[in-house]
């Protein structure tokens, strides 16, 4: 990956719905390059994805929460359910098994202190492998960003 490679990606991530003209029109290269340099990204997944980012406070989810949680068992069987089952939650934003105190750390976003008991009570608490749940909770959203560094 060159320079060129980084500054399209950087553009993208920014904003995924420019056209390969107005990319092209930035760096000031022609069209062609820039559409190839793209297909070979997404082609060697560099590029995964074009989504949409939604702004929650219009769809009226706000209360945003991360859990960490603990698992009595530590096997790779008892790991790979957990996380089979967690992917299952679509509160569940993001998952990652961590090294620390705790075994995983969640973040979910929902409408408020109600849907976020239900997902504790209906959903965490159902998993017969968890043995404590710790939640903080965002009052102010300082930084976020979805662009990778390059």
């Amino acid at each position: 990956m060159d320079s060129t490679d980084k500054k399209i990606l950087m553009m993208l991530q920014d904003d995924s719905s420019l056209t390969h003209k107005q990319i092209a029109a930035k760096i000031n290269m022609s069209i062609t390059p820039v559409y190839e340099r793209i297909k070979r990204m997404e082609k060697e997944g560099v590029i995964l994805k074009y989504v949409a980012l939604v702004n929650p406070e219009k769809v009226d989810k706000t209360l945003v929460a991360y859990i960490n949680v603990s698992l009595k068992e530590h096997a790779t069987a008892y790991l790979k359910k957990f996380e089979l089952e967690i992917k299952q939650f679509e509160e569940v934003q993001e998952c990652y098994h961590i090294a620390g105190v705790f075994d995983y750390l969640l973040k979910i976003v929902v409408k408020d202190m109600k849907e976020y008991q239900s997902v504790i009570i209906d959903k965490l608490a159902s998993m017969d492998n968890i043995v404590n749940v710790q939640s903080s909770f965002v009052l102010t959203e300082v930084n976020r960003t979805t662009a990778l560094p390059l």
